[in-house]
Formats: structure tokens, sequence, C-alpha cells
């Protein structure tokens, strides 16, 4: 509301109020290097693009529940930040993040070739099964370098909204509970209607469609001029 308060008055009210802030986890990395060469970094930490299915990014993080851990793996394209596949599985390994790349996949329709895919040097991405269908649908991997969260902050970025906004604001009581609840928050919720600073403002399935909409705008106003 614009009100500038010190830090002392606001912890006067909270204790008044009888409420406490959260305190922060301490951040683990999962990042376990494979025996498999790396990628080179292709990106160098400048996580734009110039149009949908250029330049995607991903990562693997983990949320806990009352079962167990529960891991989960994205895909996400950097024109719009939108979140275009993901999985969720009790272990982090390839099969996890092909099932998120799959998706990712399916869901630009199947014709994802040239696509550049960011990542960390996991295991999860320098394993041959991992690689191998990178090579399926003709995408380039680009790798940051291991322990450097900066080499890969927009999927970091991600992940630190998902867990400040909806993970650290529930209690899942089991994998099952946060599998679904999770995937209902990206679908319905971060693809559709979160705003992003990156897309003037605007959710991520809304600014790509304003992009194609004026693209045909465009398209059709040279037909008309070439008629």
């Amino acid at each position: 509301m614009g009100w500038k308060l010190s830090e002392n008055t606001v912890a006067r009210r909270m204790a008044g109020l009888g409420l406490a802030g959260r305190r922060p986890k301490k951040p683990r990395s999962l990042t376990r290097q494979g025996k498999r060469p790396a990628a080179p970094d292709l990106v160098r930490r400048k996580f734009d693009a110039v149009a949908p299915d250029v330049l995607w990014c991903g990562d693997v993080t983990q949320i806990d529940t009352d079962e167990g851990k529960l891991y989960l793996a994205t895909a996400e394209d950097l024109f719009s930040r939108r979140l275009l596949g993901y999985a969720m599985s009790g272990h982090h390994d390839a099969a996890l993040t092909v099932a998120s790349l799959q998706m990712a996949v399916v869901t630009r329709g199947g014709d994802v070739d040239g696509v550049i895919f960011h990542s960390d040097r996991g295991s999860e991405y320098t394993a041959a099964r991992y690689q191998a269908e990178c090579r399926k649908h003709g995408m380039v991997q680009s790798m940051g370098r291991v322990g450097c969260a900066l080499d890969n902050a927009a999927s970091e970025a991600f992940n630190s909204t998902l867990k400040v906004e909806f993970v650290h604001r529930h209690r899942f009581r089991t994998r099952a509970e946060a599998r679904l609840k999770i995937a209902t928050w990206i679908a319905d919720f971060y693809n559709i209607n979160r705003r992003h600073s990156a897309n003037d403002g605007l959710p991520p399935v809304t600014f790509e469609r304003q992009l194609i909409e004026k693209r045909q705008a465009s398209t059709a106003l040279l037909r008309t001029a070439v008629a």
C-alpha cells in the first residue's frame, strides 16, 4: 500500500498478533555430475529468446512430503517462461528428465528441431538415455558449470517461485497429493494466470498467444499489399 515502516515496527506488530516469519531452508544442491562428457555452455547466462522454441531450460528440484522426497523435473521455454513439460517421481534420474522433455515435445506438437536445451551437468542430463532423447528430436544440449546456480538461473528462478508461492505454504501428506496439487498449480495458475515481468506483465500463455496474433496480422497485411 506504499507505507514505509521500519523493520522493528513490523516485528513488534507481528509479535503482538502472534505471527512469526518463515525461516528459509538452507538450499541443498541435487546436482551430481555424470560420468559422460558434458555439453558446452551455449547460453552464457543470457536467458532470453527472440521466439518460442529457440531456447529451453530445465532442472530437477526436491519437494518434501510426509511420505518422503518427491523430485520435479521441468522444461521451460525462455521466450515466454512457459512450463512446457514437467514430471515428478520419488527418484531423480534420467527417466524423470526424459519424461519431462517428452511432455514438452508433445506440448509443442512434436516439431522442436534445433531447440537448445540448457541445464546443469547433473547425471540426469548427461545420461546416455537423455542425450539420445535430445538427438531423437533434433535438440542441442547446453550445460552450465557444476555447482554454479547462476549458470542455470532461469530454472532456479522458477524453482524459487514454485516453492515460495506454493510449496512452502502447503503440507503434502503423500507424494500423490503433491503431484496433483503441483501439476494443477503449474497448468491452471502459473502458465495461464501468473504475470511475469519478462513478458511485460503477461502470463506465459497469453504472451505467446499475442505473438501468434501479431504474426498472423502482419502476414495478412503483407498478403493484402502483394495482392
